[in-house]
This record gives structure tokens, sequence and C-alpha cells, in this order.
């Protein structure tokens, strides 16, 4: 097993490589993301409506700080970036007009500046009436009512806006969603499988002719790497990119879920019927991955007890590069290979400060960032050398946001926002790194 030394010195790119637009493919995407309630705030204006992360941040303990995004960096009146809060009601039967006028001039207005909107309809800020009145993921009636969410975004927004992602990261929110029992994060995720694929279905047969654009789904994946040679650990490597890529994909591309899910967690799996496979097939035009880090694995039990999806993880993380990102290429080869070489957008990737609390321009000198964004951007490249369809990449994220349970004590953004002195924005090092990059100036000759 090589240390990270030795692994460094064959991976040259890591450490000083330059990469520029230039080593990419000419109609690449380059974007920043960013995600609704994690920085928009306005959580009482524009006829938004509860959902469940209010109310989640609300409850006592959730949160690490006591915070919530209530506020979060007040995008709602700054920039207002994002599209959501379009139904009034959670169930679809009201369109908050309000909603659609307000993305429709947030639309219309990034055009203007010639930025490709890119609309995620589902980042984890489900009506809070869904979840009281239907029990959230965990009843199928709520497929066709994100259907119907979906029908209203295409129709509204489809005419300028391209490139689609239904759900970020089904998985996460299966698991993490509040679902107490040995079943429930697998119907959870079931659904959400289910409800990508009838949003797809919607888009495919009432626009996508006239609109001409794509729908992706988004999940989250960090590369095993074997920590030994033994069978057991390149097993238990193969198992936890299985539980975590082939969860979502397997259904999609060969019609049911991986071998190695039915084997470990047996009955307690969801089965699709004949319809449901239908229309599973091939339901998503693009893979959407978030990647931030690269683990190595050990086996450590069979244990069917041990299975959850967080829990695998949780045994499992032994250790992680602290700079850069060693083998990005390899998680986007593998989906290449493992799932026919889809179009492959990497739709976040980042690292968070490693300490929060440093002096403002040690915070805004942001060194190792900028270092990461080079690695990962080259392994990127590398890996459309080795002909994966890499068709995009987005960098997470815009701005320090509330980071779920973590709060504010993790920041992501390429603009520090000032807590303590009404939201002032920053731009770091690596925002500046990163314009000079869109500008062909990213490698120096």
């Amino acid at each position: 097993m090589k240390n990270k030394e030795e692994f460094l010195r064959e991976h040259p790119y890591l450490l000083e490589k330059e990469v520029s637009p230039s080593d990419f493919p000419p109609n690449f995407l380059f974007g920043v993301a960013t995600s609704a309630y994690q920085i928009e705030g306005g959580c009482k204006e524009g006829g938004r409506g509860p959902n469940i992360r209010d109310a989640f941040s609300h409850t006592e303990g959730t949160i690490l700080d006591g915070s919530n995004g209530d506020v979060a960096v007040d995008h709602y009146h700054c920039y207002k970036v994002n599209v959501s809060g379009i139904g009034y009601d959670g169930l679809g039967i009201k369109v908050n007009e309000e909603g659609i006028s307000l993305y429709n001039n947030i639309i219309n207005a990034l055009l203007e500046k010639s930025i490709e909107p890119c609309i995620t309809l589902y980042h984890w800020d489900l009506p809070l009436h869904l979840q009281e009145s239907m029990g959230r993921w965990l009843n199928k009636e709520i497929v066709k009512y994100f259907a119907s969410y979906g029908d209203t975004c295409f129709a509204s927004f489809g005419d300028r806006v391209k490139n689609w992602i239904t759900i970020n990261k089904p998985l996460p929110t299966a698991v993490n969603g509040r679902e107490q029992s040995d079943t429930e994060p697998y119907l959870a995720a079931h659904h959400q499988i289910l409800a990508n694929a009838t949003a797809v279905s919607i888009y495919r047969s009432k626009y996508k002719d006239n609109q001409g654009g794509q729908v992706g789904l988004v999940v989250d994946c960090e590369w095993a790497e074997a920590n030994s040679d033994k069978i057991e650990d390149k097993g238990a490597a193969a198992k936890h990119l299985e539980f975590q890529l082939g969860w979502c994909f397997c259904p999609i591309y060969y019609g049911d879920y991986p071998e190695v899910m039915h084997k470990i967690v047996g009955d307690r799996l969801p089965k699709f019927s004949e319809e449901d496979k239908e229309l599973l097939w091939n339901s998503i035009d693009s893979v959407g991955l978030n990647h931030y880090t690269s683990r190595f694995i050990n086996h450590v039990t069979d244990s069917p007890e041990e299975s959850f999806y967080h829990k695998a993880q949780k045994i499992e993380r032994l250790a992680e590069w602290e700079e850069g990102e060693p083998i990005g290429e390899k998680v986007l080869n593998y989906i290449a290979r493992r799932y026919n070489n889809p179009k492959i957008y990497i739709s976040e990737n980042g690292m968070d400060d490693e300490d929060s609390n440093a002096p403002l321009h040690k915070m805004l000198d942001d060194k190792l960032r900028v270092r990461y964004f080079k690695g990962f951007l080259a392994a990127v490249a590398q890996a459309i050398k080795d002909e994966a369809d890499v068709r995009g990449y987005f960098t997470w994220s815009l701005a320090d946001n509330f980071e779920w349970v973590q709060g504010y004590t993790k920041r992501f953004g390429l603009n520090y926002m000032d807590y303590k002195n009404r939201l002032a924005r920053q731009p770091e090092s690596s925002a500046f790194w990163f314009m000079r990059f869109l500008k062909g100036g990213g490698r120096e000759e």
C-alpha cells in the first residue's frame, strides 16, 4: 500500500500542474453550485411556506451551533439564484404565482449575463405539509406530487432552462431523514428513484421535443480504495461503491438493485414491478456526481445490521487525503465502465476551510482550496483523456452557507460571508483563481 508521499510523487499534477479550459472539450460546462435552503433565507416571503428543513433546524439540539436557515446568507434579497418554493400548498393544487414570477426574473437575469441556469428540483427541502399529511418519502403517493411539481417547473421555465436535475442525493435524504426502522431508508430511496423516473417521463413526453433539454439525477459518492490487497478489503470497497452508486443507478441502467444489496438487505429491499422497471429504464439523460473525497476501506462485517448506507460509511471510513483529490479520475472512470459511459456532470466538488475561526486574512487566502481545485480539475481532465464522457464541473459553493446540521461552522465558499457584519461578502483567493481559470489563465506557461 503506497503512502501519501509516494502517491503524490507518482501523480505530480496534484501538486503543481496548472490546468486551463483548453484541457477540456470545447462545450464543457463550468459552474458554481448552490442550494436554496442553504443560501436563500426569506423563509416567510414570496409565498414559500414551511419545509422540513425549517422544522428540523428549529428543533432544539439538532444544529451544531443552534442556528437555522431563516436568513441564511440572504440571497433571497441579494441575488435570488435558486429555484424552489413553487408549490403553494405542497400538493401542487395551487401554484405560487409569486414564486413563478420571481424565478422567471432570476432566470432571465442569469441569461442576460450569459450564465446558463442549471436547475435542481429537489435539494432536501420537502414541503412540511407532505411530511405531516402523508409521511414524506415513505408514502408512494408522493411520487405523483413530485411529478406534478416537476411538470409545473418544466412548463414555466423549460423554454430557457436546458439542464435539469430531479433530485439531489436521494440516499442521504433516505438515510438521514428521520426514518428509523430497518426498512424505511430503503423505502424512502425507492420512492425517490421512482419520482425521478416519473418526472423524466413527463419531460420526455411533453417538453423535450420543443425545449430540447436534458434531465439528470445526482448522487453522492466517495471513491473507495481497498486498504490492502486482501480479497476481503477489495470486496468491502466494491460493496461501498454499490451502496453509494449502484443503489440509484443499477435500477435505472439494469432494472434492479445491485446483487450485493439483495444479498445483504434481503426482504427489506423494496421490489420494482414490471411497470416500474419499464418506467425506470434509462430514465436519466446524464449522471450527476457530488464528489469531495476518497476513503480507504477495510472489511469489517457482513452483518445485515451494519448494511445501512450511513453505518457502512461510519465503520469503513478509515482515512482520507487532506490535500487535493488523489484519485478523482477513478470514480469517473468507474462510472463510465459500470454504466455504459453515460454523460457525467460533477455537480458538486469542493472542500471546507481547515479552521473556520482563523483570522480573516488567512480565511481569504485559501491556498489549500486552490490547490484542491487544481488537483481535482486535473483529475477530471485525465478522466476525459481516458474516454470518460464528462460534460461539466460545478464547484461547491458560491459562498459560505448554512451547512445543514453543521450550521454556519463549516465554510465551503469561494466568497467569505461575514456573519457578524451584516453578511458582508469578500471573495477569497479561490474565487480569483477560478475567475482567472475560466478566462483561460489557469495554466502558467
